[in-house]
């Protein structure tokens, strides 16, 4: 399937490819557009809108769209909720929410700088993302 977000990606429109791809949708691909075309360009090409106001999916209220894809597709790993406070924390400007949220929001702005491209910057963050993931296996393995 197709999905279509917004270009220049950041916290959200990183972590949200690394979510549908993993969890949700391995064969996914991913159109990055500007903000006044992603609703358009996702009804030409048959593609779901995320991360955009009018979106299929964007934040609710207090989630994210990262959260709000977990909640829809429900899914219930533990890592994988552990790791939603730390996206939505970042994401959502509540960097004191949780105590990695800050040097994510940090990670998202240096990767932005060295790879303006975005298929670059998600291939590259997603090493970040996998590694972030195990952590909240290990943690959550505590519980």
């Amino acid at each position: 399937m197709q999905w279509v977000t917004r270009s220049h990606v950041h916290v959200d429109r990183v972590a949200c490819p690394w979510l549908i791809l993993r969890f949700i949708d391995s064969e996914a691909k991913f159109l990055f557009v500007p903000k006044s075309q992603v609703l358009a360009v996702a009804e030409r090409e048959g593609a779901i809108s995320f991360d955009t106001p009018g979106a299929q999916y964007h934040h609710d209220g207090e989630l994210c769209t990262f959260s709000v894809l977990i909640r829809e597709y429900g899914l219930t790993d533990k890592a994988l909720l552990r790791l939603a406070k730390i996206v939505n924390a970042a994401d959502t400007g509540q960097l004191n929410q949780d105590p990695y949220a800050r040097g994510l929001e940090a990670i998202a702005v240096g990767f932005g700088v060295r790879f303006p491209d975005d298929a670059v910057n998600l291939q590259k963050q997603f090493e970040v993302y996998d590694a972030l993931y195990a952590w909240c296996r290990l943690e959550t393995i505590k519980e």
